[in-house]
């Protein structure tokens, strides 16, 4: 089920408010409420595949239990690698296991399928069953019997792309958050704000993509990509991805709001980067700050006196993560990628050497740009084709009339979408509030505020009437 749906939005959504707090004289009803709301919200769209929820839930939960009560540290370990073991499996078995197989059998067997379609969101789920878990084996947070444990991995607003949520930081909130009128309203503007990103912007820049990198593959010979139409489509992709997942956690962290719990940020302006690794500080925190807890400390990090093991501590948590995006070349290819200028950045001490901040934000996009191509690719072979179409090297040219076109039909929404990618709104809205002297421009403010959300509100709910939608990019994952 889609957060920018209309069955989501008039029946699923308004139901489990308005009973959730009908049971505001009980806690444990709220909860059980959230839980069986949340496992519908999950089978809606997979309906054989929420019994695999439901053995994480168990499976977890044991593991959980058992880690905390055993006081031999061997056998605490070996609790530890089995969990491991098993949700990596799972995630192996569904996710990577058709891949390996097309890579290592013979030729006479290709095209041989297990046929299993991926379960939506087991990326995530699996990555929060996982922490959970750890977290318990480390002693910084207790095992919870399989409701709470339950609760925290099928909540529904952050179940299918986040953001990736640790046990400990919402553990108190799960027995004793409080709701409040602020909370649901700053909830509904949220999620509002998330509506209006996926709908109005992601969707409409989308069509642009989706065009361009389709023509890019159907090759030269039937349809020629000149330089201006290829730089659009990859312009447009950058901007698409940006909206479509931002908006989707905007639209969590709002959700989440309205039934009392506070989620982190899981975006905070990538595109104003200076550095890549300023980007990823920036863009999917949550994912970064998995990886960074779970994987790059145990490792060691960066505080290792040997530089190999340092440089080999980011390589597998960049390998590891292009691999999490997906079984392909192109994840793996863009994960290593990242791993290239991390590593780049770090040796020649970029960017506190390049003080011109013009420089740093050009050279910062036009890396993740490029990379974007590769993540959208369908294969490298596509991402080499269209890069040739980038530099004009596949003999097509650099004007496009078609990229006129499009610029043309779409320049509204392609201006809000790069204005929208920078900070304006928040800054605005800071200087708005700590002058105290502009009092009318506060009452003007307080006024438009609410009748600007109920605009986009309205005009996004039309055109998803109109079944102008796509899913979220990142259910894939």
């Amino acid at each position: 089920m889609l957060f920018s749906s209309i069955v989501f939005l008039f029946y699923f959504f308004p139901v489990v408010f308005v009973l959730y707090y009908v049971f505001s004289f009980s806690r444990r009803l709220q909860n059980i409420w959230l839980l069986i709301s949340s496992l519908v919200f999950y089978a809606w769209g997979e309906p054989v595949y929420v019994f695999l929820m439901l053995a994480s839930i168990l499976f977890n939960s044991l593991m959980g239990y058992l880690v905390e009560r055993r006081t031999k540290a061997w056998l605490k370990h070996l609790l530890l690698v089995v969990a491991v073991t098993g949700n990596l499996s799972v995630l192996f078995v569904f996710k990577y296991l058709q891949f390996i197989l097309d890579m290592i059998m013979p030729a006479s067997f290709k095209g041989f399928s297990f046929d299993l379609p991926l379960p939506i969101g087991i990326s995530f789920f699996t990555f929060q069953a996982l922490s959970y878990v750890v977290d318990v084996y480390r002693g910084t947070t207790r095992s919870e019997n399989p409701f709470y444990v339950g609760l925290y991995i099928s909540f529904f607003p952050q179940l299918i792309a986040g953001p990736i949520i640790q046990y400990n930081s919402i553990a108190e909130q799960i027995r004793n958050r409080k709701s409040s009128i602020d909370k649901i309203s700053l909830g509904i503007c949220r999620f509002t704000t998330g509506l209006g990103k996926k709908v109005l912007l992601s969707n409409c820049v989308a069509s642009i993509a989706d065009n361009v990198f389709q023509w890019s593959a159907i090759g030269t010979d039937k349809m020629t990509v000149p330089v201006m139409l290829a730089w659009l489509g990859s312009i447009a992709y950058t901007l698409q991805i940006y909206f479509d997942f931002s908006a989707y956690s905007d639209m969590a962290i709002g959700l989440g709001l309205c039934f009392g719990f506070k989620f982190k940020e899981n975006f905070n302006y990538p595109y104003i980067a200076v550095s890549v690794s300023d980007f990823w500080r920036r863009w999917h925190i949550s994912l970064t700050s998995w990886f960074r807890e779970y994987v790059y400390f145990p490792l060691g990090g960066n505080k290792v006196r040997n530089q190999d093991k340092m440089v080999r501590n980011i390589f597998i948590v960049w390998l590891l993560t292009g691999i999490w995006h997906g079984a392909n070349w192109t994840f793996i290819f863009w994960g290593l990628y990242y791993f290239i200028f991390q590593l780049a950045e770090r040796f020649f001490e970029y960017p506190s050497k390049i003080k011109n901040n013009f420089l740093k934000h050009f050279y910062t996009l036009m890396v993740v740009s490029v990379g974007w191509v590769v993540f959208r690719a369908d294969d490298l072979y596509q991402a080499g084709r269209f890069f040739m179409n980038m530099l004009g090297l596949n003999h097509n040219g650099f004007y496009s009339e078609l990229a006129v076109m499009l610029i043309h039909e779409n320049w509204v929404f392609l201006l809000m979408a790069v204005i929208f990618c920078m900070p304006i709104a928040r800054n605005m809205n800071q200087i708005l509030y700590q002058d105290e002297n502009s009092r009318k421009v506060h009452i003007i403010f307080t006024f438009f505020y609410p009748l600007v959300l109920l605009s986009i509100l309205i005009v996004s709910v039309c055109y998803l009437a109109s079944g102008t939608y796509n899913p979220f990019i990142y259910f894939n994952f």
